[in-house]
């Protein structure tokens, strides 16, 4: 079209000889009044609109640069010239004398994709003097065109908003870094290029001449998860040169965006309060050991990972470096039962090179996150009073104590672990003896019998990292026990102690048919009064039956069924004897 050779004159305006000479040839053809194809006179270019798009959002006017494919015949059909023979499109002003009238004319009005047959009279084309070698004179052209592009100087980046997400934690600024997906297409819907194809975003900063001008200029604002139709004007494109190809010189670029995430370099990590259950009274801090859950996603709202799907917390110390920095900064500050989402820049992610094949290079990461418990290793049992009984208390429950208790066992986000209620009776057990774990047995030291408390026992002081059955492991315990009595115990080793001293003959006190022997009927039964009479107690929390047998067995030295005065022995006594004869 635009080459030195004939074809290169066939829309293009005259010299200034063959203007003046068409002149007086179109004036004289009029007043002949040559034939039209309709057997009169043609005065003007006839337009045939023989397909006309559905969307035309703009039409062609006078001063607009087009591209336009088109076949150029006589009247008896025969080609004098085409575009698609030379595989290029023409591109051009119209409406300022660069073509020849007739196109100029026909051209005006037409919608991108729109198809035309144009009837150019001999006056609106090359006239009476035609074109040497290629068009005779008074030659009538017949040209179909079809419109592949218009724009003007004046025009700037249009940007169409597809689907905008109803939460948008930030827009695209310049200097930002963006991750996006496009498809690429000319005004006309020929593709040129689309990221889908490659498996991998478009991954560029914004306003630092990565980009062309115009997508520079249309990205600014996009929120993550937005989709936007942005139509780019050739020359904030790639202008009169095009690119390789699939981009023709002075052609409109259509993108159709999907922004997967934003960040800047200068970017910290963002925290979001979801829900903070009341009564904070303490803040995780470096150090702690934490147990929670959680959904990660991309920016664009594309799940990666989530502890819920394991069922199971991600337990970990926090700010100390077994995370990464972004979660480590994010946990820190936050409450037992608090949900919070953190936002987590690349560079305090996984970079440039994200990790495994769901977290791509330089995502922006988002963690919803919920915390169950966290705790210190140094940290003690919390010990909180509900209710105290209103008669004064002057002795407590202490180490050696034989205690019955009702208590309620939970994890610190309310799920129920273990009751006594479900079993209708008190739990019983001696303190300082190892029957329960450490931190409860800490917690029911120094109550009140009727004393309610709660108590928020760390791992180390209950389960540790194993936990137990139905326990988790590493999993901060909070009770809530009630004291319904205590008794108090005897020292270790003792199955029955006196208030007062034993009886001075206490081996003719048991011998009660005074026949020199006591059988374990006669011991029974004196043990009994003792217990009976307030002189002495036996151990609690056992069957009575079964302590006093096991105290005749052990009197009992030669299994003979009866104790002799040989035989009788009291503890006091035998840990004397050993005393003195370990010195």
């Amino acid at each position: 079209m635009f080459r030195t050779g004939p074809p290169s004159h066939t829309l293009l305006r005259p010299p200034l000889l063959q203007i003046l000479l068409l002149l007086l040839v179109q004036a004289v053809g009029r007043g002949l009044g040559r034939a039209s194809p309709a057997g009169g006179p043609l005065e003007d270019v006839v337009i045939e609109r023989y397909h006309i798009p559905k969307a035309c959002p703009r039409e062609v006017q006078m001063g607009d640069f087009v591209r336009y494919h088109y076949n150029g015949t006589f009247e008896d059909g025969k080609k004098f010239d085409s575009s698609y023979d030379r595989s290029t499109s023409v591109a051009i002003v119209v409406g300022v004398g660069r073509l020849i009238t007739g196109m100029d004319r026909g051209l005006m009005g037409m919608c991108v994709n729109e198809r035309r047959r144009l009837v150019v009279p001999p006056h609106l084309g090359y006239g009476s003097i035609g074109v040497a070698g290629l068009i005779p004179p008074d030659a009538t052209l017949y040209f179909d065109v079809v419109l592949l592009d218009v724009w003007n100087q004046g025009d700037t980046v249009q940007v169409s908003t597809l689907l905008r997400p109803p939460h948008c934690p930030r827009m695209v600024q310049e200097s930002d870094f963006v991750r996006y997906h496009y498809n690429g297409t000319l005004l006309d819907g020929t593709a040129f290029d689309t990221s889908y194809s490659r498996g991998g975003t478009y991954d560029t900063y914004v306003g630092s001449g990565w980009l062309i001008k115009g997508m520079d200029q249309g990205l600014l604002g996009m929120c993550p998860g937005e989709r936007r139709k942005i139509i780019i004007p050739p020359f904030l494109a790639y202008g009169e040169k095009g690119y390789g190809t699939v981009i023709p010189p002075q052609a409109s670029l259509v993108f159709h965006v999907l922004l997967i995430d934003v960040h800047n370099p200068k970017d910290t990590v963002q925290l979001e309060t979801l829900d903070l259950p009341p009564g904070c009274v303490r803040r995780a801090m470096a150090g702690d050991f934490m147990r929670y859950h959680y959904n990660g996603s991309l920016m664009d709202g594309s799940l990666f990972d989530s502890s819920y799907s394991r069922n199971h917390t991600y337990n970990t110390y926090v700010g100390q470096g077994y995370i990464i920095p972004g979660m480590d900064q994010g946990l820190q500050g936050s409450c037992m039962g608090e949900r919070r989402r953190i936002t987590i820049p690349p560079h305090l992610a996984y970079g440039e090179n994200g990790t495994g094949d769901k977290i791509p290079g330089s995502a922006v990461l988002v963690f919803d996150v919920h915390v169950i418990d966290f705790h210190n290793p140094a940290d003690p049992v919390e010990i909180k009073t509900l209710s105290r009984p209103p008669e004064i208390c002057n002795e407590t429950a202490k180490a050696g104590d034989f205690v019955r208790y009702h208590y309620n066992c939970s994890l610190l986000d309310g799920t129920k672990l273990f009751s006594s209620h479900d079993y209708g009776a008190p739990q019983e057990a001696t303190l300082g003896a190892n029957k329960v774990i450490e931190g409860l047995d800490r917690g029911l030291q120094g109550m009140c019998a009727g004393e309610r408390r709660q108590l928020v026992v760390p791992p180390h002081l209950a389960h540790g990292e194993s936990g137990a059955r139905g326990v988790p492991g590493s999993a901060v315990l909070l009770f809530e026990v009630e004291l319904v009595s205590r008794e108090e115990g005897l020292p270790e080793g003792y199955l029955f102690v006196w208030h007062e001293d034993p009886p001075a003959n206490l081996f003719e006190d048991l011998d009660l048919n005074k026949d020199g022997e006591v059988p374990q009927e006669e011991f029974s039964t004196f043990i009994k009064a003792q217990v009976t009479e307030g002189k002495g107690r036996l151990m609690p929390g056992q069957d009575p039956e079964k302590t006093i047998g096991d105290m005749f067995q052990n009197q009992d030295r030669n299994q003979d069924g009866k104790i002799t005065l040989e035989e009788l022995k009291l503890k006091s006594d035998e840990d004397q004897e050993r005393v003195h004869e370990e010195l």
